[in-house]
């Protein structure tokens, strides 16, 4: 399929190579769950002051506060924390990465979903999607929802950095924001997990139309690979601004770029018509794309082996 940046084709990639990236994501949210677990779960227990004192001067009451994490399954704090609440705004920071991860992903799933790209589709279910007025519609419904729940992570975030910055040793009122932010942004990141197992999960990919696409272009994705194939003859900067002229040959009059590559006497001279159209290949221009997979592959089955043993 086409790689696109700033929604113009860039390079030949694959769908897998997509999709690995988006798990290469999940699996650092999946390594900050755990590092959260024990760096922002902290019982709090403190007094007005966060001192103590109603225990006593010497080691009772921190003795108590152990017990009483112990007893809750928290991590001890090595001194009081409620008007340190880096921990509460990283909890909602975390929530809000999930959210980015996943927004992402639905953004994708829009554009690629779109009548012109037509590379994907959200599981079809009779009328989820449809419109009242157009009965063709088939909206990328699961899609939307995770967009906009990401959305709302990102501005609950905000809430929490704001509510960290507190007055003296008791609050007078900021840390309310977390009354709002905690809530919700659980219940938006569970709603857009759920939204995208069941987009991800059933999700109709279109090969025909990736392929069908990567070629619309007309050689134009393997301008780079014609470049660098080029540039141990004529030189980096040569080689660009040749191909570049053949490009802009290629849109202006509407011809592929082989084609206009092969009556360029200054690539013909180093490149015979078989070397030239194995260069305008674009699938063998696809890189380590392949090798990334299979190490982010690894990376999962070594995650799940990990569960297993615990």
């Amino acid at each position: 399929m086409a790689g696109r940046t700033h929604l113009q084709h860039a390079l030949p990639c694959t769908f897998g190579y997509k999709c690995a990236v988006y798990l290469s994501s999940i699996l650092r949210h999946r390594d900050r769950l755990r590092q959260i677990e024990r760096r922002c779960l902290l019982v709090q227990f403190g007094g007005a002051a966060g001192t103590l004192a109603s225990l006593g001067s010497d080691r009772t009451g921190i003795l108590v506060r152990a017990q009483l994490a112990k007893e809750l399954e928290l991590e001890d704090p090595m001194i009081t924390w409620h008007v340190a609440r880096d921990n509460i705004a990283e909890v909602l920071n975390f929530l809000a990465l999930i959210g980015g991860t996943l927004g992402k992903i639905a953004l994708d799933i829009i554009v690629m979903s779109s009548n012109e790209l037509d590379e994907v589709a959200e599981p079809f279910v009779p009328h989820r999607g449809a419109s009242s007025t157009m009965p063709q519609k088939r909206n990328p419904i699961s899609s939307e929802i995770i967009l906009a729940t990401s959305k709302l992570l990102r501005a609950n975030a905000s809430l929490g950095l704001d509510a960290m910055v507190v007055d003296f040793e008791r609050a007078s009122g900021p840390w309310h924001l977390e009354w709002v932010a905690i809530p919700e942004s659980f219940t938006y990141a569970v709603g857009a997990l759920y939204q995208t197992t069941f987009a991800l999960s059933g999700l109709c990919v279109k090969e025909e139309s990736m392929e069908k696409n990567l070629h619309s272009t007309r050689g134009l994705i393997v301008g780079e690979a014609v470049m660098m194939g080029l540039a141990p003859f004529v030189g980096r900067q040569r080689a660009h601004d040749v191909v570049y002229e053949a490009c802009k040959s290629a849109i202006e009059h509407d011809r592929v770029l082989l084609d206009v590559l092969k009556e360029d006497t200054e690539v013909s001279e180093h490149f015979n018509e078989a070397k030239l159209t194995q260069l305008c290949d674009p699938l063998s221009y696809l890189g380590s794309g392949q090798l990334m997979v299979d190490d982010v592959l690894k990376r999962v089955a070594e995650g799940k082996a990990g569960l297993k043993a615990m």
